[in-house]
């Protein structure tokens, strides 16, 4: 099944509604935002981080205006070394190649070792979208629908001011 599919899937099952917009794949969020411009909600970057050990990995969900700091980061979450997570490592916690990663990627993180930080500047918003595990594809849910939807996936999650 493709990966898109399998976000369809999910938030059917977790009745969770959303709105899809397709466009030519985008590998950054700014050439991505152009296919979405005028829509209402967040453009996040979702970032896929590592310790310096390489021994716990991050979600890192923000509005894509913002840039991050990783220090900050660092010490927010109490890491050292916060640096983005090699390639092949992100194939092998979501499956998902460099370009695509999303919040959705959690849905292939079997063995549920990813912890997800949310930054507090961007939850006031009603909408969040992401990519739905393809960049080719961009999905919009409610703010609420995307704490459900963690939550129905049993992660907890960081609120953190970035």
């Amino acid at each position: 099944m493709e990966q898109c599919q399998i976000v369809y899937e999910a938030l059917k099952k977790l009745n969770i509604s959303y709105e899809l917009i397709e466009h030519p794949p985008a590998l950054t969020t700014e050439e991505a935002d152009r296919y979405i411009e005028g829509k209402e909600g967040v453009r996040t970057k979702t970032l896929f981080l590592c310790n310096r050990k390489k021994s716990a990995y991050y979600l890192v969900i923000m509005d894509d205006a913002k840039r991050l700091d990783m220090k900050k980061l660092g010490e927010l979450i109490d890491e050292k070394g916060m640096q983005f997570a090699s390639t092949e490592k992100l194939m092998e916690k979501m499956l998902l190649p460099p370009g695509v990663v999303s919040l959705f990627g959690i849905l292939n993180n079997t063995e549920h070792d990813i912890k997800v930080c949310l930054d507090k500047e961007m939850l006031s918003e009603k909408f969040m979208s992401f990519h739905a595990n393809d960049n080719s594809k961009t999905v919009f849910i409610s703010t609420d629908d995307m704490y459900k939807f963690i939550h129905l996936l049993n992660y907890e999650y960081s609120i953190i001011n970035l």
